[in-house]
């Protein structure tokens, strides 16, 4: 079965690069997620050409291939049930996938799921945000707002948003382990190779500890010994996409989800679509997640499935309403505040994050974010000065402190500070590369602060250092350029502005290939496709 998936999408790639021609793929499902076999799938070309229809294969799949590049209609529907109407443009030599969900009678967003009568229930869940995912598409412009240093800020802070955890498991199980715990276990194991408590108990206690590959085999064991027991079958199947095993993962999953529909195992559903390349397969599965436990993990793994793919009003929408349910989680208050920067909203952003702080003042991680936002928005954010010079005062050899407090208490000054303001960005920043003497930014801000002197000799050693650090500053080889030139070294001048100009250049086109990597959400809101996050 998995090689003839990857044959379909080989041939579909292939296909889709026949010149001057583009090709839609995707799959129909019903309310609970599962493919629709024989639904009827409506291609209607808005050029005014003949519409094309096919029917879904026995997983729910189809495909429009050959199709000339422009804007077309798709749609699905089988006896009573509906899909919402969307809409692709489509480039040549381009594959667009989308999925369409079936609804009874309408194109409301809200799913339903069978109970047990095979009736479908509609599921309780509150607020619901008026938006569902319908497809994905290449990279054309990645949503967000601003400059395009807002926008490198907004993919960083999404990347640091993915990485944060809700608790610290693995510091947990180390401090259990002082009693001994991991050899009391692994000698029970031992004595009884074949008891499954003894396994099951051990492969958790790696499980919990972030020991994953270490938890696989005993986990494997017990699932063997009793293939019933569930719990050890979704911790066995965590472990395995946890050590990058998410084929055999899904296998487990799949088994799973088609003899229940636990919380945990929708979300381990999204965690493994996710790093099986299927995106669309992932929200919906986090989205489920939510709808049957609204936990504060479970909104934060939609929610940010929703950010990665820069659906980002859509994953502002789902982190305010985990913010609501979890006003104390500091984590989905750094990821909201995420959210509301990438959508320009600067100073809510900044609030949630100086929130995020005053819960967890000793964590640097929202300081971090702040730190970040503060330079990158336009104007500067009170509230963040603030919290960044407690940051300092926790951590005063923390270089990263004491660079991001030095750059918030210059931005509110601005550029008419004077003499002794600015003695005091000179400490921090010097308190910084004191620190960490490869903190090529601040010996930047440094070498800025002596060319706002007219000190253009010790400016220059400054950027030069500040490229020692970092040799792919392309800021500090165009400074130091202008330094030279101020001096009269136009030859050096010269040679540092080639640097720059081919530094920026090579980092622009690798950018380019990172963001077209990250497939984009086609996002239906209120009935029509759009992508709020590409609006003004």
């Amino acid at each position: 079965m998995i090689c003839l998936a990857v044959l379909w999408l080989a041939a579909t790639f292939a296909n889709a690069w026949q010149a001057g021609t583009f090709e839609i793929t995707g799959v129909v499902r019903d309310g609970a997620g599962s493919g629709v076999p024989e639904a009827s799938v409506r291609l209607d070309p808005q050029a005014g050409a003949v519409a094309e229809e096919r029917k879904t294969d026995s997983a729910g799949r189809f495909v429009f291939s050959g199709l000339k590049a422009g804007s077309y209609v798709v749609s699905a529907s089988k006896g009573e049930n509906r899909s919402s109407a969307v809409t692709i443009n489509g480039t040549s030599g381009t594959v667009q996938h989308l999925e369409l969900k079936l609804a009874h009678g309408s194109t409301s967003i809200r799913s339903g799921r069978s109970d047990k009568s095979g009736k479908t229930a509609e599921m309780e869940f509150s607020d619901v945000p008026n938006f569902t995912v319908a497809a994905v598409t290449d990279w054309t412009a990645a949503g967000g707002h601003g400059s395009d240093a807002s926008l490198r800020t907004s993919e960083s802070l999404t990347r640091d948003t993915l990485r944060l955890k809700a608790e610290p498991k693995g510091a947990a199980s180390a401090e259990r382990d002082a009693g001994g715990v991991e050899r009391r276990l692994r000698e029970a194991r031992d004595k009884s190779p074949r008891d499954f408590k003894a396994n099951q108990e051990l492969g958790r206690f790696y499980l919990n500890a972030e020991q994953y590959s270490e938890a696989v085999a005993p986990l494997e064991t017990a699932y063997e010994l009793d293939p019933a027991q569930k719990d050890n079958e979704y911790e066995l199947a965590l472990a395995l996409s946890r050590r990058g095993d998410s084929v055999k993962a899904r296998v487990h999953v799949d088994r799973l989800l088609a003899e229940g529909d636990k919380p945990e195992w929708y979300r381990l559903a999204g965690e493994v679509d996710e790093k099986l390349g299927d995106p669309l397969g992932a929200v919906h599965a986090f989205e489920r997640a939510v709808k049957e436990d609204p936990s504060e993990e479970n909104y934060f793994a939609w929610g940010t499935e929703l950010l990665e793919h820069r659906a980002i009003w859509q994953a502002k929408d789902v982190f305010e309403l985990g913010v609501k349910a979890y006003p104390n989680s500091p984590r989905l208050l750094s990821a909201l505040g995420t959210a509301l920067f990438s959508v320009a909203l600067y100073e809510e952003a900044a609030q949630r994050l100086c929130e995020a702080s005053d819960l967890m003042q000793n964590d640097p991680e929202p300081y971090l974010f702040m730190g970040k936002v503060e330079i990158a928005a336009p104007d500067p954010l009170p509230c963040i000065e603030t919290r960044l010079h407690r940051f300092v005062d926790l951590q005063p050899k923390n270089p990263l402190a004491n660079y991001y407090y030095a750059m918030a208490y210059w931005k509110q000054r601005g550029k008419n500070a004077n003499a002794q303001e600015l003695e005091q960005v000179e400490k921090y920043l010097s308190n910084a590369v004191e620190a960490d003497p490869k903190c090529s930014s601040a010996y930047l801000q440094l070498g800025v602060i002596q060319a706002s002197k007219s000190d253009f000799h010790n400016a220059a050693e400054y950027y030069q250092k500040a490229i020692a650090a970092d040799s792919q500053s392309t800021e500090a080889h165009y400074r130091l350029g202008i330094a030279y030139d101020r001096l009269g070294e136009k030859d050096k001048a010269a040679q540092e502005f080639k640097l720059h100009d081919e530094l920026e250049k090579k980092q622009a086109e690798a950018v380019e290939r990172q963001r077209r990597e990250v497939k984009q959400f086609l996002v239906l809101v209120g009935g029509n496709a759009q992508d709020k996050a590409t609006q003004p």
